[in-house]
């Protein structure tokens, strides 16, 4: 094989929620492999700052601020994007409502306005951004679509997320069946379904009790994991919800 497996060159990538963190992180892994990066965060600030650093890196990359629960702004951002470094190949859905710090209000603590917040971002934050991409992968015949998810979807746990779980769950859904409309067209749509990630005190013992492998995830982890589905490697692989959780629910 004279390239690398992964290999990324000449692809446009953007992913969301990646002024930091895991986004961060999948966004650094895409740009070493040879991608143009689009770093999107609701902070302009924040989204210039992680670009500059991955530049910095020798690698390739531009900030691409928005909100990704209003339709409008992701549909200019997409098209500025596409103006300086072309059609978007690769869209990572990342941004989202963490977990950490939410409070873990139980259901009935919780109010209708948590419920639409975890609604917009992790449901509506995907599919704005899949509808602003998706035309132009749609001209090329090919395309790849990742969204991250949590484990949430697939499990109870007594933590207090219902909602923030059926927002994950409802990811889910949206993945599969996007997947179905798109797959025969070049375009692949899965997720990444994490389990403990190591973005709070403490993950790593709550990581050891639940899975087989000594620490919770990493972004280095959900880099490696979207650098296969977004590859040119993993065509034959769509509709899937990869699980990223070190073992946990193996059962």
């Amino acid at each position: 094989m004279s390239q690398p497996l992964f290999n990324l060159d000449g692809c446009v990538a953007l992913v969301t929620g990646a002024g930091r963190g895991m986004g961060l992180g999948v966004a650094e892994t895409l740009a070493r492999l040879g991608a143009t990066v689009a770093v999107n965060d609701f902070y302009p600030e924040r989204a210039e700052t992680a670009a500059a650093e991955i530049r910095a890196l020798g690698l390739k990359a531009l900030a691409a601020p928005a909100d990704v629960t209003d339709y409008a702004a992701i549909q200019a951002m997409v098209a500025r994007v596409q103006d300086e470094a072309g059609a978007i190949d690769i869209y990572v859905s990342n941004a989202g409502v963490p977990t950490s710090g939410m409070g873990y209000a139980r259901f009935l603590e919780s109010t209708p306005e948590d419920w639409e917040r975890f609604v917009k971002l992790n449901m509506y934050g995907l599919m704005n951004g899949c509808h602003a991409v998706l035309p132009g992968m749609l001209e090329k015949g090919w395309g790849r679509i990742v969204a991250i998810t949590s484990e949430s979807w697939r499990a109870g746990v007594p933590m207090g997320i219902a909602a923030y779980a059926a927002s994950k769950a409802g990811v889910v859904g949206f993945v599969r069946q996007l997947a179905a409309e798109t797959g025969r067209k070049g375009i692949t749509v899965n997720a990444l379904s994490l389990g403990t990630m190591n973005n709070w005190e403490g993950s790593d013992a709550v990581a050891c009790k639940s899975a087989f492998v000594p620490r919770a995830g990493s972004p280095a982890d959900v880099g490696a994991g979207v650098a296969y589905l977004a590859s040119r490697e993993a065509e034959w692989v769509t509709g899937q919800i990869y699980p990223l959780n070190g073992g946990a629910l193996t059962a």
